[in-house]
């Protein structure tokens, strides 16, 4: 277990600290609510040398200690990418949206998916949001990122909510009381990258509220560390 600090921000705008406790991180994998591009994504996976997954959706755990709030995280070799990802976190029997990605080693996918999850440090937004202020509109939620390769920053995925299989569905196929357990972080899963999974040197992201008229935004650099063997 350790601690991360956030700003939750209202509806109004309104900001309140809050420290949770972290002691679980599930990645949830192939939330896709039209299974037709949630096979575009396995597809894509499979192009580059990642098996399917045993089901759909799936729910891999993480050591919580990989989520960070940082700007900047350091991987081994240009092999791992980032996905912008929804995340749902408990406390106190109050579930608040925040914003992630899923920054995975696509060498190690290749063999293990499990192992892959844990290879690379997950960042973080520090802003979060109370899922009862959003969840009349969540379909209409958009997620988006940017990644910046060879000095250009491109748009590397972007859609809406409705894309994604509903929280309540999400969570009673993940946990056994149908409940977000508190301390716990989940990732709600991705869409395909414009263009195909690559590498970037830097990764903008958000999740924006077109109801509410805001957003959430972090972004990250990527600092790769030489293989020596």
């Amino acid at each position: 277990m350790f601690d991360l600090t956030f700003t939750v921000v209202d509806a109004y705008g309104a900001t309140t600290p809050l420290t949770l406790a972290i002691d679980q991180a599930v990645v949830a994998g192939w939330t896709g609510r039209d299974p037709v591009a949630r096979d575009k994504h396995i597809a894509e996976l499979e192009a580059i040398g990642i098996a399917r997954p045993a089901t759909t959706p799936i729910y891999y755990r993480v050591s919580a200690r990989r989520l960070t709030t940082e700007d900047e995280i350091e991987v081994c070799g240009g092999d791992s990418s980032g996905e912008v990802e929804f995340v749902l976190i408990g406390w106190q029997r109050r579930i608040f949206v925040g914003l992630g990605s899923d920054h995975t080693d696509r060498k190690v996918e290749s063999y293990s998916v499990t192992v892959s999850k844990q290879m690379c440090d997950k960042p973080i937004a520090s802003t979060l949001w109370e899922l009862e202020e959003v969840i009349d509109h969540w379909d209409r939620l958009i997620l988006r990122a940017h990644a910046w390769i060879g000095g250009k920053r491109e748009l590397y995925q972007e859609g809406t909510l409705d894309a994604m299989l509903p929280v309540s569905e999400l969570l009673a196929r993940g946990f056994p009381d149908g409940k977000l357990p508190d301390g716990c972080a989940m990732f709600g899963g991705t869409f395909a990258a414009k263009g195909g999974i690559r590498p970037a040197s830097r990764f903008e992201f958000e999740l924006e509220d077109p109801v509410l008229k805001r957003s959430i935004r972090h972004a990250y650099d990527v600092i790769e560390l030489p293989v020596r063997g």
